[in-house]
């Protein structure tokens, strides 16, 4: 790509963000949470399952085990009891049990602020992580790409990538370091509001006009 077309990739990228800052002015994530560690965890648990599945266990999951302490002590089992309406939920005890314990034995009790360490807590990836850095600290290390994310990028021509790291990459080079934390939770949240998979209403679509895919699902009249 041209220098001259990657300028008028990012200009539109732009005006597609203040666009979508005008539909959904205070962007964040959908996950209930009173502490990073209750962040994390969340994150954690909504790998292959809903925000909105995740909110509904989080509560009982919080009281049950009330402080990082009580997560690191628990039993893998008592822990999946508490999630077991999730899926993965076996793995998933299993992480937030270690990650805990890595937590207090390697970090003294906080949850580390860089990706790099981050990425060495049992469950966590680099979407993960970035999730952290960015809601629980104001942290901008990446751009999360869930499915939302991936989808958007693709039918608003801005990446044409399958896989997640690709289209990261390609989001990083078009949007301003600054805007990546919001530049996910936009996307995520107007993908879940208008944007579907399946039908996605152009018609209503404040980012028709800058879309390239928004003719290919509007019907002909």
């Amino acid at each position: 790509m041209s220098r001259e077309s990657q300028m008028r990739k990012r200009e539109r990228a732009a005006k597609l963000v203040a666009l979508l800052k005008q539909e959904y002015p205070a962007p964040k994530t959908a996950l209930h949470y009173d502490s990073v560690y209750q962040l994390l965890f969340a994150v954690i648990l909504s790998a292959q399952s809903t925000d909105v599945r995740v909110n509904l266990v989080t509560p009982g999951l919080f009281r049950r085990f009330p402080t990082l302490q009580a997560f690191a002590t628990a039993k893998v089992e008592e822990i999946q009891r508490e999630i077991a309406s999730v899926g993965l939920a076996p793995s998933k005890a299993k992480a937030i049990r270690e990650s805990a314990r890595q937590i207090i034995e390697e970090f003294g009790g906080e949850v580390p602020r860089r990706l790099d360490d981050l990425i060495k807590l049992r469950g966590v990836g680099r979407k993960t992580a970035s999730v952290v850095l960015g809601a629980g600290f104001g942290l901008s290390e990446g751009i999360v790409v869930d499915t939302h994310v991936a989808r958007l990028s693709r039918r608003l021509g801005l990446s044409a990538r399958t896989s997640p790291e690709q289209i990261e990459r390609d989001l990083m080079q078009l949007i301003d370091r600054t805007g990546w934390i919001d530049f996910s939770h936009l996307l995520i949240l107007h993908g879940r509001a208008l944007c579907s998979a399946r039908k996605p209403k152009c018609a209503s679509c404040p980012l028709s006009q800058l879309c390239p895919s928004a003719k290919t699902f509007t019907p002909k009249k």
